[in-house]
């Protein structure tokens, strides 16, 4: 799939169909919304930012490479341009405003989110954290960073994942956050990264089957405990919209025409055709999603914005590969130092914060013992 060049995936609230090829469900880049969101909008985004590492070896982790001496390289400078481009990414994602929200993943620990949100372009926005290690052997980690004048943080907490079927594997943690908007509306949000296709797609699907399974059933939990609750999950799912994992586990639909009660649904599905937002061998593909549950299509004080569902791909995130197609700039291809910043591109998802005109989530209700920061 050749990549169009500087667009934004969107997608409407209308009712679609998954193969409506005339829909226009496409945004230019310079057509994105930068304006001020003020209190009624609020602008959700994830980044997969490729081996976020600090300089130091971690002997509890295989990190060995990101280090000066190491077989990549990674020198303070390079740590510095990487961790800066990032910085910068993430501030135009949000155009005249920052972004309210960001989950993260390949973060190696608090030092590096602590460099990013303070000692770089992002230090005026005043960004929180949210983090912990996960038990993953190369030590990458998911977060979240978040402004606290647009969301209230309620609790948060880290869904171990153990395979049964694989005890000593270890993997990422699901990052479940639970904050209020301005219009005091509780928003739910799963940040994941789900197992890699390492050994191949089917080789290792079982594992994010499992990891789907998982994510229902505290999806499901929620819809118990609460009357319509606002969820989004996001994250890089390392499967596309239409897999098994999240087509017939999770039971993410391709569109709100097809959904009904707590259902959810895959805003980045019609985008697997024509987009993509990670590339690999050339080739592009929609690794990275957004999914929300159908309370938003319900007509409620909370809702997701016409055309606001993208992936940024402004063009310093991008570069030519030797066929002389559009791929991530990346900061390593291999050992050898590219100097780019990842290997996919941010997504973003916009809400509509209308004042709050019923209640909804009134009462706290546990589903899991929460971290507090």
């Amino acid at each position: 799939m050749k990549r169009p060049h500087i667009f934004i995936a969107a997608m409407t609230l209308l009712a679609f169909t998954v193969n409506a090829q005339e829909a226009e469900v496409f945004k230019r880049f310079e057509n994105m919304d930068m304006s001020r969101r003020f209190n009624n909008r609020f602008r959700i985004g994830f980044y997969n930012v490729e081996n976020l590492f600090d300089l130091e070896n971690d002997s509890l982790t295989n990190d060995e490479a990101f280090t000066p001496d190491g077989e990549n390289r990674y020198t303070y400078n390079r740590y510095k341009k990487k961790s800066n481009g990032l910085a910068k990414t993430m501030l135009a994602i949000g155009g005249w405003e920052p972004v309210e929200i960001i989950g993260l993943c390949e973060v190696e620990n608090r030092l590096v989110l602590d460099e990013l949100t303070q000692r770089s372009p992002l230090k005026e926005v005043g960004y929180k954290i949210i983090h912990q290690d996960s038990p993953d052997f190369r030590g990458i980690d998911i977060a979240c960073i978040y402004r606290p004048d647009k969301f209230n943080v309620i609790s948060y907490k880290y869904y171990r994942v153990n395979f049964p079927f694989s005890p000593d594997r270890r993997t990422r943690d699901i990052l479940y956050v639970k904050g209020r908007l301005n219009n005091d509306d509780t928003l739910h949000v799963f940040i994941n990264h789900w197992p890699s296709r390492y050994g191949g797609q089917f080789a290792s699907e079982e594992s994010r089957i499992y990891v789907a399974d998982i994510l229902r059933q505290k999806v499901d939990s929620l819809n118990d405990a609460f009357a319509n609750p606002y969820i989004i999950l996001t994250g890089d799912f390392n499967d596309y919209p239409n897999d098994i994992s999240l087509a017939e586990h999770l039971l993410a639909l391709a569109s709100p025409s097809l959904a009904k009660g707590n259902d959810l649904v895959n805003l980045s599905f019609p985008i697997m055709y024509k987009f993509g937002s990670h590339s690999f061998a050339g080739e592009w593909g929609v690794l990275d999603q957004m999914i929300a549950s159908n309370s938003f299509f319900a007509g409620r004080s909370t809702s997701i914005v016409p055309n606001a569902v993208g992936i940024f791909d402004a063009p310093w995130l991008l570069t030519k590969n030797a066929a002389g197609n559009s791929v991530t700039y990346r900061t390593y291809q291999g050992p050898a130092y590219v100097g780019g910043y990842s290997d996919h591109l941010p997504i973003f998802l916009d809400l509509n914060t209308s004042p709050r005109n019923e209640k909804t989530d009134a009462e706290e209700v546990n589903v899991g013992s929460d971290s507090e920061e």
